[in-house]
């Protein structure tokens, strides 16, 4: 199965302008969509290229496969037999955002080094009340706030609240950190 009406409709191109942009015509594009036509090598090289895309991206069902990651909460709950931290996606290779729930220590916890990393972090306060160390900084979020921040800057969380707090934390790192 040829899927360029997906990728050609994500890219925002018209069959007009792939046709323009490949040498094929447009008539021979819509057969190639609507599966009455398979493309040659040759010509679904170009499409690939026009689109930015792999060549393997155009054929078969692994691209909808690698789109979306589901990751259902029995996983996360197996993973977070210790209450701590869970990750909740970002577990395939490849991926550039890594999303985390934690439970961060109370303030009366001692020794808990601050951390930083590259790429950027946002952190959703989904429970609770926290206290947000960054640098020389602190800040005190409550259910619903959010940061955003360059994660290269020390910080750290502590709970301040009577109840526990959960927090929602998105890392962005840089394709290099993601590969690996």
């Amino acid at each position: 199965m040829i899927n360029l009406k997906l990728l050609r409709r994500q890219h925002g191109y018209t069959l007009e302008q792939i046709a323009q942009r490949t040498g094929l015509t447009r008539s021979y594009l819509s057969k190639v969509e609507r599966g009455l036509s398979t493309p040659s090598i040759e010509s679904a090289l170009r499409i690939a290229q026009v689109l930015g895309v792999q060549v393997d991206r155009l054929f078969g069902n692994n691209s909808d496969e690698k789109t979306i990651t589901i990751t259902r909460s029995e996983k996360i709950k197996a993973d977070n037999l210790n209450g701590s931290m869970a990750l909740v996606s970002g577990l395939t290779s490849g991926r550039i955002l890594r999303a985390f729930v934690i439970h961060p220590s109370s303030k009366g916890s001692r020794g808990r080094v601050m951390s930083h990393h590259e790429g950027e972090e946002i952190l959703y306060v989904l429970e609770g009340k926290i206290e947000l160390n960054i640098a020389r900084r602190k800040e005190v979020l409550s259910k619903g706030d959010c940061a955003h921040f360059d994660s290269t800057f020390p910080h750290k969380l502590v709970s301040i609240s009577e109840r526990p707090s959960m927090v929602l934390v998105v890392i962005a790192s840089s394709e290099n950190d993601a590969a690996g």
